[in-house]
């Protein structure tokens, strides 16, 4: 049989979170953003769940390739635009829409020989300062856009840096509004945290948001908010089994460097799952995870295929336990419990994206198609 560890992506859950960000933004069309395969979960597996999206959102020509095969002939938008002048002939091909952010990109649609228009989304920084044309500037990359035949469409872009933060959106959209008063043109601002944060105060209505991290099934403010708070449900679960049990005595250490030592007697379970599947290493003792559905801790250093764990709150629950115990390492349990992925996350100092993006290719995946998300 195949070593004891899966990521399972739960359909009905990208669905109910869509669902959510459509109650946030009822007049917006959304964007279901699968950059990063979609955020590790796979495109394939979650095109099911997210079809009902009004476009899909993602960086790669080969990710809209995907999108394309698995029969989607809605609009798909490359968040980065073109890299060079031969990937607009495919986008012509496979009918996509782009995002300009530099004068490079105006030059090779400039020098672009196509019989149909393409429609792009002109992007602005607007204080982030990673991509796009700077207010100044704007206007005049506007011109010249909608001066080229090659161009037909052209919606409006920026991207905000601190919707999830106590800055927020006000001097962003400030900015924009002053560039684009008089512009024609759909505007797109509002990312995950924008939608959920500031969608009913915001100066700007989006035609089309553009949620990611929502989507599956992560606060973009934890831990102001949980994923709960925002009525989000979790789209992937990393669940492994024990492989065994260890009685330890007062004094005992565990794994390498002997990060824990143990105080008392107690017993600790090894779970297979490392940082080689993709958990983080700077995960430390005390790291929430769940045995047979109890919530319990780390112990110690992760290692690259295992990692131990606490099984005295399971003893005091009166769950029994041993080899083969369902170990869940973020998601949902079978006994029905959830260990949001925003927690280990914090544990391991960083956020759910990284934990989503990073499981590696050698752990099995699954998907649940049941109609409850839990």
């Amino acid at each position: 049989m195949p070593r004891p560890i899966l990521a399972t992506v739960h359909t009905a859950a990208l669905q109910q979170n869509l669902a959510r960000v459509r109650q946030s933004v009822p007049d917006a069309r959304v964007w279901a953003v699968v950059k990063a395969n979609a955020y590790g979960h796979g495109i394939e597996r979650v095109f099911e769940g997210l079809r009902g999206a009004d476009g899909f959102a993602l960086l790669d020509l080969a990710e809209a390739e995907r999108v394309r095969r698995l029969g989607w002939r809605g609009p798909i938008l490359l968040l980065e635009g073109v890299f060079e002048p031969r990937d607009l002939e495919l986008c012509s091909r496979l009918d996509l829409w782009h995002a300009v952010h530099c004068d490079e990109q105006i030059d090779m649609l400039a020098a672009h020989k196509t019989q149909l228009p393409q429609r792009v989304f002109l992007k602005m920084n607007s204080g982030m300062n990673r991509l796009g044309f700077t207010p100044e500037r704007y206007r005049s990359a506007w011109t010249r856009l909608n001066a080229l035949p090659q161009v037909d469409e052209i919606s409006l872009m920026t991207h905000f840096s601190d919707a999830d933060g106590p800055r927020g959106i006000a001097y962003q959209e400030e900015a924009f509004l002053r560039a684009t008063a008089d512009l024609p043109g759909e505007r797109s601002l509002a990312n995950s945290a924008a939608t959920l944060r500031h969608a009913e105060r915001a100066r700007i209505k989006s035609d089309w948001v553009r949620p990611g991290i929502v989507l599956y099934g992560s606060a973009p403010d934890f831990p102001e908010h949980s994923a709960a708070d925002w009525g989000l449900q979790p789209t992937m679960t990393l669940s492994s089994k024990l492989l065994a049990v260890q009685s330890l005595q007062a004094g005992d250490s565990v794994g390498y460097g002997s990060r824990f030592v143990a105080e008392q007697p107690l017993r600790v379970g090894v779970a297979a799952c490392g940082y080689a599947d993709g958990y983080s290493r700077l995960c430390d003792t005390g790291t929430p995870v769940l045995v047979n559905g109890v919530r319990t801790r780390l112990l110690g250093r992760v290692s690259m295929d295992m990692l131990m764990l606490d099984l005295t709150p399971l003893e005091h629950a009166g769950v029994p336990f041993g080899f083969g115990s369902e170990v869940t390492l973020w998601g949902r349990s079978s006994q029905g419990t959830t260990l949001p992925i925003d927690e280990v996350a914090r544990a391991a100092g960083t956020v759910g994206y990284e934990l989503m993006c990073a499981v590696a290719p050698r752990v099995n995946f699954g998907v649940d198609e049941s109609s409850t998300a839990g």
